[in-house]
């Protein structure tokens, strides 16, 4: 696949077609990690950390889901019974 740069500005762009931003999973305004490996551009998504609201965790347990009290020994400290 052949591509074209042109000029953004003081930059050069290179324009990601849709079905190549699919295949990698990207959108516009998402960053990625740009790298140049053996006079080759490499660019790869970063991945975002995923975020998680407490809430929405303890609602998805069930008593299907929930184990027992999980006995590790005796009290070696200060841990509360």
């Amino acid at each position: 696949m052949r591509g074209q740069i042109s000029r953004w500005g003081n930059s050069l762009a290179l324009r990601i077609p849709r079905h190549v931003a699919r295949e990698i999973a990207v959108n516009e305004g998402e960053a990625v990690e740009i790298s140049v490996q053996a006079g080759r551009i490499i660019i790869s998504p970063i991945c975002a950390e995923p975020s998680y609201d407490l809430d929405e965790l303890l609602s998805q347990v069930t008593d299907e889901n929930r184990h027992d009290e999980v006995q590790w020994g005796k009290a070696v400290g200060n841990e509360f019974a």
